[in-house]
């Protein structure tokens, strides 16, 4: 509450003074760093969300602390960030870390594991059950701290050229899918490939993969999947609340003024609620013009659901037994994922299926 208070008071002392500079940052150093990203600029939420960081930083220093921003391919690949940050390549990078499970499967437990928590478990882990704290201790590991910047939500299950029917027919299919769920669609006989974001049009256009997924409507529509697939599954039980993070160099943090830390810091919260909102007014609007176009709505048949909860149990405790850090934190996450179930399925749950299925009935008889 006191950083927040903090940074209203700078941003306001800025449009205050116009061209001066907040009275707390006119005696702090002129920083300047780079950040990095696993995305494209034409996915405006996720790059957006980069950009709104930068922004909000400069803007509470009085340009002072400035943050460039630059999208996948400009200085690293997509899924180089972490390397990148870690070296001191650049100072801080927007990422999905579950694209770097190959290291450590430990890096798919802040950002999604499949069948975990959503976006508000997540939330709710990260800041008040411990899962910050845990997740900074093995990033720290790496050379690196973390911020929360940015939630997807529940994503979509991916755009097929063919109908999945049983759990059969994945037997050899080439999906591209984001991280760690690799391991468990690998257990069910399909081939997952990690491509990054601007990479998945042209495989999937050009017939390297099957099928593939990235986030949802608004996006997916963005990125063009629905002019060679037109098959669209739901839910994407590998990511039921994706977390975006800002991985930020160990040395470089801790080289910044306090105050500097600080306005980083709610910098990425208030990034953080935009990301989900701005997917959450954005994917409705974009579902409706996906299936006026032609899009096939389908949802993953209760077979394969319950073969890919099966396969995840089994992945999670292979993970488990051969990576310390792994156990640690996902122990934590899972017990938290029990405690808040009962409580969300008796309040959120009941009252979204209830509304949901009064507002179908009231459309359906409006037809009428």
């Amino acid at each position: 509450m006191k950083r927040r208070s903090f940074l209203k008071k700078a941003a306001a002392g800025l449009a205050v003074g116009g061209v001066a500079a907040p009275a707390i940052a006119q005696s702090l150093p002129a920083v300047n760093w780079r950040m990095v990203g696993s995305w494209p600029k034409a996915l405006d939420t996720l790059f957006g969300g980069m950009e709104d960081i930068s922004r909000r930083v400069a803007a509470a220093t009085g340009g002072k602390f400035n943050i460039k921003v630059f999208a996948a391919g400009e200085i690293v690949g997509g899924l180089q960030v972490l390397d990148a940050v870690q070296a001191g390549t650049v100072e801080c990078g927007h990422t999905a870390t579950y694209y770097y499970f190959g290291k450590d499967p430990t890096f798919a437990l802040n950002c999604a594991v499949p069948f975990g928590l959503n976006a508000r478990q997540q939330n709710a882990w990260m800041n008040h059950g411990g899962g910050l704290e845990l997740v900074r201790e093995f990033y720290k590991g790496y050379n690196c701290t973390l911020f929360p910047a940015g939630n997807t939500g529940t994503q979509m299950g991916g755009w097929f050229r063919k109908e999945i029917k049983t759990v059969a027919d994945l037997k050899g299919l080439k999906f591209r899918m984001g991280g760690y769920a690799g391991r468990v669609m690998s257990k069910l006989g399909a081939v997952p490939q990690q491509i990054a974001g601007g990479d998945i049009y042209p495989s999937l256009e050009k017939g390297t993969i099957d099928g593939a997924e990235w986030v949802g409507p608004y996006d997916d529509e963005k990125l063009g999947f629905y002019k060679v697939a037109k098959f669209y599954y739901y839910p994407g039980w590998w990511e039921p609340g994706t977390e975006l993070d800002l991985l930020v160099n160990l040395k470089a943090y801790e080289a910044l003024p306090k105050e500097y830390q600080a306005i980083l810091a709610d910098a990425c919260a208030a990034s953080h609620g935009s990301v989900l909102e701005k997917y959450d007014a954005d994917n409705p609007a974009a579902l409706k013009r996906l299936l006026a176009g032609g899009t096939q709505l389908r949802a993953w048949p209760n077979e394969i659901m319950a073969a890919c909860y099966k396969a995840t149990n089994e992945v999670n405790a292979e993970s488990s037994e051969k990576f310390p850090s792994f156990k640690k934190i996902y122990d934590s996450m899972s017990k938290f994922r029990t405690d808040t179930t009962q409580w969300l399925s008796l309040a959120e749950a009941s009252m979204s299926n209830f509304s949901i299925a009064a507002e179908r009935m009231s459309q359906r008889g409006a037809k009428k």
